[in-house]
């Protein structure tokens, strides 16, 4: 048995999600805002950004809910929320079905994109997988499945790819589904399934505006400015930076005049130091006027 909270938006999962909840046997459910309406009266469709899913918690609060879930416009991308109205994000997701699906098939590879925590890598590594940490966007990773035959991919904005039991594709309908039974599974609260992660630190997604004809030559100077300084890095999608306690991130949008940046650290004072690094780097290409 299961109480779950489902808010689409008004987006194009609408139409799809009550059908499907019905045939659930055992759980019980309220959908919110199932009617498609491009003008999304309610709130903006994107389950990433905090503030988008207030009216999901408020409706699990008032219902007692165990676990929610939110869609994005496209019905492609979720997001959840625990019984206690805490966000899990979508590498945190990746951590609960990463361990599910190696339970499954031993050894296999599972891909997260590059603004991942690090604790999702190190989750699968201590569970027997293989991890791969790969470029951001949808078709690429699933390129990168079908290439390594990977089950299972994911993206810190809530792409969830399933090739086990699926079509290697992410949908958030499927997502959800499969998020449903693995809390289902266990009488256990969906919180208490990450407790043992190491606690970390992190700023959101940072969208810096870079015009399309100056962003990659900011990002490539970046990572050649790193390499010649001997920094420990991945520059499979811009450049992220490690240490022994945290990394930075900075990569080119792929859809927008964009640079996007994360840090993340053990610590939050370790994380204003890392983040005030990588704010000196840009500035530097500021004074180039290479970054509006």
């Amino acid at each position: 048995p299961l109480k779950v909270v489902l808010d689409c938006g008004n987006g194009a999962s609408g139409p799809c999600v009550e059908d499907m909840m019905k045939r659930l046997p055992g759980i019980e459910y309220e959908v919110l805002f199932s009617e498609v309406d491009g003008t999304f009266p309610n709130h903006h469709p994107d389950p990433t950004v905090p503030e988008t899913l207030e009216m999901l918690r408020a409706a699990m609060k008032k219902s007692g809910a165990e676990l929610g879930i939110g869609f994005d416009g496209d019905g492609d991308r979720i997001g959840a929320m625990n019984e206690k109205g805490e966000v899990v994000w979508g590498d945190r997701l990746m951590i609960l079905f990463g361990r599910q699906v190696l339970a499954e098939h031993p050894g296999a590879m599972v891909i997260g994109d590059v603004q991942c925590s690090k604790l999702l890598f190190d989750a699968i590594e201590q569970a027997g997988g293989e991890p791969l940490m790969w470029k951001c966007g949808h078709s690429l990773v699933k390129a990168k499945m079908k290439e390594t035959g990977a089950p299972l991919a994911g993206e810190m904005s809530g792409h969830l790819f399933f090739a086990d039991r699926y079509f290697g594709y992410d949908d958030a309908l499927y997502a959800a589904m499969r998020l449903i039974e693995l809390v289902a599974a266990q009488a256990s609260p969906l919180s208490s399934r990450l407790d043992g992660l190491p606690t970390v630190y992190a700023t959101p997604e940072l969208r810096l505006h870079c015009s399309d004809d100056k962003k990659f030559g900011v990002v490539e100077r970046v990572v050649a400015a790193q390499k010649a300084l001997g920094s420990q890095l991945t520059d499979v999608d811009g450049v992220r930076v490690s240490f022994p306690d945290g990394w930075w991130l900075l990569r080119v949008s792929n859809t927008q005049p964009v640079l996007v940046a994360r840090v993340e650290a053990e610590s939050r004072e370790r994380l204003h130091e890392i983040a005030a690094e990588l704010k000196g780097i840009l500035a530097e290409e500021g004074d180039r006027k290479s970054v509006v």
